[in-house]
């Protein structure tokens, strides 16, 4: 069904006349008045398009035999936001669907344009001047940075905080294999890293999360200090969303930026593809991985697009190249552009804002739950871990069989990343997006009240 609504008065017109009637009332006059939608829609004025669509939803629920879907309220690097109809009408033109690697310039500069806007976004968004053409996800994108680090310094160790998200520090585990690199995992301690407790010497880069895997802000400048002190670049993977209303990467003077930019856009779909956002500062351009596409002028003098400082193996020697990245993900760049640019500056505050105050809500809600507590007392974004009195497991598993998805139980991925959290299997980690509204989240506490008990 499309998301919006394609003919003219003049096509409704044709149509009817074709059938012989005079009216669109006329078209269903044989379904029974009984059924009918009388009065119009008990829509308030002025309402967001979450909540039209979540009060479509409940209209459609609503039908005999309609089934709730889970109401989403997990995320730990995936999250269930709101992709407005425009977004997925203008990315899903042909245009940008079979659109394939811009090798040839004069042929592509819609979509060269099109990335070339992205870049800007991107940068803007992180507080650096410089943004590559995407990447294949956000964990590969920390792996590039790393490899961005070790060019710069000529040194391999690389310090990385256990509130990256954990599956990030196993790709770039991965990698190190093959790289050489040296990774030290530095330990949180109530949701805050502990850069004291190992030694940061001949580090080549540092990298701290922010907010960090159990929705934590940190304070990054004291990362930033240590950077400066051992001449390592300094990393930040960031939620692209906390932009709208937090510091920027680069206010808090990171060198590199890194993130994933499934919420800009992109459904949950499984898991992917989602895309790496990448952006650093100007003295590293040559190191950047991947692609820029950059604007020039052609013979005429008119503005034209080309990919640029292509340092991969495709295109220079294989001993020069700074990356083995052989392409990016440009549909889903072009839709993170679409919806970046569709929501300016001020709706990228209002969805931030909107996940943080929901969130806030429901933590203050679930709080009031006997046996349910905070695993920190530190400030968070639209994230964050709470204890309950059994398996998290268990709990997240009688949710869902009240319509909710209530979270992630971290298990075994939190177990001794952090000491203060001896107990990581009664613990799950809870997320608010712009789309739960206010009668979803109480029905999240309720739901969550029954499951502890």
């Amino acid at each position: 069904m499309a998301d919006y609504l394609p003919h003219t008065n003049e096509e409704v017109d044709s149509m009817l006349g074709f059938l012989g009637m005079s009216s669109l009332e006329q078209l269903f006059d044989h379904i029974p008045a009984a059924v009918r939608l009388s009065g119009g829609l008990d829509l308030a004025p002025g309402q967001s398009e979450p909540d039209v669509a979540d009060y479509f939803s409940r209209l459609t629920r609503a039908n005999k035999g309609q089934s709730a879907a889970l109401t989403c309220f997990a995320g730990a690097g995936a999250y269930d936001h709101e992709v407005p109809a425009v977004v997925k009408m203008l990315s899903s033109r042909s245009e940008f669907v079979t659109a394939y690697t811009p090798y040839q310039p004069e042929v592509a500069q819609g979509v060269l344009q099109a990335i070339f806007e992205y870049q800007t976004l991107v940068s803007r968004l992180s507080g650096l001047p410089i943004a590559n053409a995407s990447l294949y996800d956000g964990a590969t994108a920390l792996v590039e940075a790393l490899n961005m680090a070790a060019g710069a310094t000529g040194r391999q160790k690389m310090i990385v905080s256990t509130g990256v998200h954990p599956h990030w520090r196993q790709v770039a585990r991965t990698f190190a294999a093959g790289t050489g690199h040296e990774l030290v995992e530095v330990p949180l301690l109530d949701g805050r890293t502990q850069w004291e407790s190992v030694d940061l010497a001949d580090a080549a880069a540092i990298v701290a999360s922010y907010p960090n895997y159990l929705g934590v802000l940190e304070d990054l400048a004291e990362a930033k200090r240590w950077g400066v002190e051992h001449d390592a670049l300094f990393v930040v993977a960031a939620d692209p969303v906390a932009a709208g209303v937090l510091k920027s990467a680069g206010e808090w003077g990171a060198d590199v930026f890194v993130a994933e930019g499934q919420p800009f856009g992109t459904p949950l779909a499984f898991g992917g593809p989602y895309l790496g956002l990448f952006a650093c500062r100007s003295e590293q351009v040559r190191r950047l991985p991947g692609r820029i596409v950059g604007e020039t002028v052609d013979s005429n003098d008119r503005r034209a697009f080309v990919t640029t400082l292509r340092a991969r193996e495709q295109d220079i020697r294989r001993e020069r190249a700074t990356s083995n990245v052989c392409t990016n993900q440009t549909l889903m760049a072009v839709t993170a552009a679409i919806q970046l640019g569709w929501l300016g500056t001020q709706g990228l505050r209002e969805v931030a804002t909107r996940c943080a105050q929901g969130a806030h809500y429901l933590f203050d809600e679930a709080l009031k739950i006997d046996g349910v507590r905070a695993t920190s007392t530190l400030p968070f974004f639209r994230e964050f871990a709470l204890r309950v009195p059994k398996k998290a497991s268990d709990v997240l598993r009688a949710m869902c069989d009240d319509g909710v998805l209530g979270g992630l139980s971290v298990g075994e991925l939190c177990q001794g990343f952090d000491p203060s959290i001896d107990d990581a299997e009664n613990v799950m980690l809870v997320t608010v997006t712009e789309r739960r509204t206010r009668e979803q989240i109480d029905h999240y506490v309720d739901t969550l009240r029954k499951a502890v008990r």
